[in-house]
């Protein structure tokens, strides 16, 4: 018996219950290919394990994965999703104008999803693996390996069911694809697997929202991974929302390929989960790719979040912005691990990192480590981090105008939170956004900041 199976015995018996299940018939059966991936990747898992060792493990070495790896999470075969659409609709943004697959405990739910007909194709990567099966093979696992992350390589291991989204060579889709990934919350403690897979094809343009959103407070583990892949000249705009309870574990892995001419805008949203993984990660391999990576995020309680984020420029004329903010209360923590990584040839490179932390609790910590790796010498780079307290120099001249600490405070944290906030370009996200995160600002607690 390997080292893992004895560790995590729950997902080796849950992995042999999906190869069972899929030997069943023809409708679970899955092409070759796809089952040799899993093959392999579940082989890795066992070498791999879970990342429970911190010492010399510099990805992990301010979160603490063993309260993940300690709890027996249930993988679910079989089950028939469902969700009420009206509590959906309160947990996650919604519009009927876009284009909405909705996945409910890690099962894709037709009933309540909208995919578009014609050529451009958004839909279950399942059914994709089989009707593309060429453009999905070739894609798919190619930017997110799984020989250097367990997490990864347990997501890969259970590919049972995602999203696949093309956008052929031209096309403009014109409405937003939006991905709902939703937990219902059970009393035994249950584990998803979403993925999702993008081909943006040549001089395309794209929306892509990713929701992962629960429906109760309860503890669940969300083991995601995106791959996006962008063609020449191909314009992706993507946004990644982590609504999840505050109880719930999620990791979410990305990993981002752009090609000649590509522009990749991203801006993530977190302000769910116990302990939350924003693992992103952008590859510009040709000359002439941008890409502009936001976030923001809330934290309370004892909430951890993670960003690791890296963007890797290999060729030259390159230009990246990285921006992300956090807001922290109560004895939450938050780790900011941005690195920029410019390559020999890739000069005239162009990137910036900024990291900034508005803590509101004396008790909250943010470990911040902006790096940049440059090894060409005709570039433009830098990067920065701050960390403080609401200013009081500016209450206090807010009071003196008439408003009161708790008022004045809401409005400086709003404004902090603003400006990632304002990039939205979707008016209903934008809107939903706002409200969302100006009713999740601890009022009750503002004045500790102010504390000495």
């Amino acid at each position: 018996m390997t080292q893992t199976t004895t560790r995590f015995p729950q997902y080796a018996t849950d992995y042999q219950a999906l190869a069972d299940y899929q030997s069943l018939g023809s409708a679970h059966k899955q092409p070759a290919w796809l089952t040799q991936l899993r093959e392999q990747s579940w082989a890795r898992f066992e070498q791999l394990g879970l990342p429970v060792v911190r010492r010399g493990n510099e990805k992990w070495k301010y979160t603490d994965v063993r309260p993940v790896a300690n709890v027996a999470f249930e993988h679910s075969l079989g089950l028939k999703p469902h969700a009420d659409p009206g509590q959906l609709q309160k947990a996650a943004p919604w519009d009927e104008s876009w284009i909405n697959l909705v996945f409910v405990d890690g099962h894709y739910s037709p009933n309540i999803s909208s995919p578009p007909p014609g050529d451009i194709y958004v839909g279950r990567l399942a059914d994709a693996a089989r009707s593309h099966q060429e453009l999905v093979q070739n894609h798919l696992a190619q930017q997110a390996s799984f020989e250097d992350d367990g997490f990864v390589a347990l997501n890969t291991a259970f590919l049972q069911d995602g999203a696949f989204v093309h956008v052929p060579e031209g096309a403009v889709l014109s409405a937003p694809v939006h991905l709902i990934f939703v937990t219902t919350g059970k009393e035994q403690p249950r584990v998803t697997y979403p993925r999702t897979l993008l081909v943006a094809g040549s001089n395309s343009q794209v929306t892509l929202i990713e929701s992962y959103v629960s429906l109760a407070d309860a503890r669940f583990l969300t083991d995601a991974v995106t791959e996006i892949m962008l063609e020449d000249g191909a314009n992706v705009s993507h946004y990644r929302l982590l609504l999840e309870s505050t109880e719930a574990y999620h990791v979410g892995v990305s990993r981002v390929y752009q090609s000649q001419d590509s522009s990749f805008t991203s801006v993530s949203f977190a302000k769910g989960a116990a302990i939350g993984r924003n693992d992103f990660q952008v590859l510009l391999d040709a000359q002439g790719a941008s890409c502009t990576l936001n976030g923001l995020y809330l934290t309370t309680g004892t909430q951890h979040m993670d960003n690791y984020i890296n963007i890797d420029h290999a060729k030259p004329d390159g230009t990246s912005r990285l921006l992300y903010k956090g807001i922290l209360d109560g004895k939450s923590r938050a780790v900011f691990g941005g690195n920029v990584t410019v390559r020999q040839e890739a000069q005239k490179t162009d990137a910036q990192q900024t990291d900034k932390n508005l803590l509101l609790s004396l008790d909250a910590e943010v470990d911040s480590k902006p790096s940049l790796l440059i090894y060409a010498d005709d570039v433009k780079c830098g990067h920065g981090a701050t960390a403080g307290h609401i200013d009081d120099d500016t209450l206090f001249y807010m009071q003196s105008r008439g408003l009161d600490v708790d008022t004045a405070s809401q409005i400086l944290i709003h404004a902090f939170a603003s400006e990632i906030i304002d990039t939205v370009e979707l008016t209903p996200l934008r809107e939903y956004l706002d409200r969302l995160f100006m009713e999740a600002i601890p009022i009750a607690t503002l004045r500790l900041g102010r504390e000495s």
